[in-house]
C-alpha cells in the first residue's frame, strides 16, 4: 500500500469480517493503525481514490455505488468520510441508504476535534495531514497548476496566513517536508500534533 495508489485507486476491501469501513484513502494508514492497536479484527476495510478530495461533488456517487455494492456481505456499513466539501450532500445520501458516517466539516476538524477546532475560527489557515504532507504535489501543485505556473500562487495563497500541519505522527522528517511546503506557499507554519483525534473515537464507538 503506497500513497500514489491510495491517490488514484484507494484501497479493495478483503471481504473479511462484520463492519466495513468505507473510507477516503487519505485515512487508509491512520486507520490500519487503529484496526491493528485495537485489534478490531471484526472490521474491513474499503477506500475509495483519495484524489477525489479535489472533486468532492464526485463524492457521494462514489459512497453510493461502493455502499451498494458491497452492504449485503456485511453487518454494516460506516462511511469513514466527514461532509468533506458536498455541502451536505453525502450526510443526506447516507441518512437514505441507512449507514452512518463521521461527523465533521472535513478531515482537519476531526482530527483536532470537532469542538476545538469550530471554537478556533480560523478562516485564515490552510491545513494538511501527514497524508497531504506526503502528497502535496498530487492535491496541491498540480490541481492549481502551480508546477506550470509558479506566479499563480498569491492569487490562491494571499489571503491565507499560516500552513497548519495536523500532524498524527511524530515524524521529524515529515515535519521538515511540512515546513518547506509553508515556505513554498509563502505562509507561516505551525505543527500540531493532533494524533488521530475524533477519528479513533468515532472508530471505536462503531467497533
Amino acid at each position: 500500500m503506497d500513497d500514489a495508489t491510495l491517490t488514484t485507486d484507494g484501497l479493495a476491501p478483503k471481504g473479511q469480517g462484520r463492519i466495513l469501513l468505507l473510507a477516503c484513502g487519505a485515512l487508509a494508514r491512520e486507520i490500519l493503525d487503529l484496526i491493528k492497536a485495537n485489534g478490531w479484527s471484526h472490521m474491513d476495510l474499503h477506500c475509495l481514490p483519495a484524489i477525489l478530495h479535489v472533486h468532492p461533488d464526485q463524492i457521494p456517487d462514489a459512497v453510493e455505488k461502493a455502499v451498494l455494492k458491497h452492504r449485503d456481505a456485511y453487518d454494516d456499513v460506516f462511511v469513514v468520510y466527514a461532509d468533506c466539501g458536498t455541502g451536505g450532500m453525502l450526510q443526506r445520501l447516507c441518512d437514505r441508504l441507512g449507514v452512518e458516517m463521521v461527523q465533521g466539516p472535513h478531515c482537519y476538524s476531526f482530527f483536532e476535534g470537532n469542538d476545538a477546532f469550530g471554537a478556533q475560527d480560523e478562516i485564515y489557515s490552510f491545513y494538511l495531514t501527514d497524508f497531504l504532507v506526503r502528497q502535496f504535489d498530487a492535491f496541491v501543485v498540480k490541481p492549481l497548476g502551480l508546477d506550470r505556473h509558479p506566479e499563480l500562487r498569491d492569487m490562491y495563497f494571499g489571503n491565507y496566513k499560516s500552513l497548519v500541519y495536523q500532524a498524527q505522527t511524530d515524524d521529524p522528517a515529515l515535519t521538515e517536508l511540512a515546513k518547506q511546503h509553508a515556505e513554498r506557499l509563502g505562509l507561516t507554519f505551525e505543527r500540531r500534533l493532533t494524533g488521530y483525534g475524533d477519528l479513533a473515537t468515532a472508530l471505536a464507538a462503531k467497533a
